[in-house]
């Protein structure tokens, strides 16, 4: 279980790391991939604090500058690892509230690959919005990242 959700993080570790770097070059990031991604990032945090049973210091949708973006990501990246890496069950429950207040029960496993998951929905999401604004979107289906 540990190798595949270390494959996954790599997955999206590489597929944000390119998304971040595109918009980088970018002269202007369409406002709405902009909140999207910094959802993205702000959502994978709250997870790993989730897990690690910290208090998490992003808001839900709390805005982040493109600049950093990396940093976030990054830490987001680590933080994942060290979960991985040093879950012994990964069918154990978590119990943790969610942005309204509402507590829930999780196995580790659902919690990471929700991390994954999500973060490749709104890469979709991002990838749409990049077209509407005449913006070339990137390939990152994870079939591209394998070859």
């Amino acid at each position: 279980m540990k190798l595949f959700f270390d494959q996954l993080f790599d997955y999206n570790y590489f597929c944000n790391k390119k998304l971040i770097d595109y918009c980088l070059g970018l002269d202007t990031v369409p406002e709405k991939s902009s909140r999207l991604f910094s959802h993205v990032l702000n959502a994978h945090h709250i997870w790993n604090a989730r897990l690690c049973k910290e208090r998490p210091k992003y808001e839900v949708f709390q805005i982040h500058e493109v600049g950093n973006w990396h940093d976030i990501h990054y830490e987001n990246q680590r933080c994942s690892f060290d979960i991985t890496s040093n879950t012994q069950d990964f069918e154990k429950r978590i119990d943790y509230e969610n942005s309204k207040g509402r507590l829930f029960t999780n196995t580790v496993q659902d919690i990471l690959f929700h991390i994954i998951n999500h973060s490749t929905h709104h890469r979709g999401q991002i990838a749409m919005d990049f077209r509407l604004n005449d913006i070339e979107p990137l390939g990152m289906d994870y079939i591209f990242y394998k070859r």
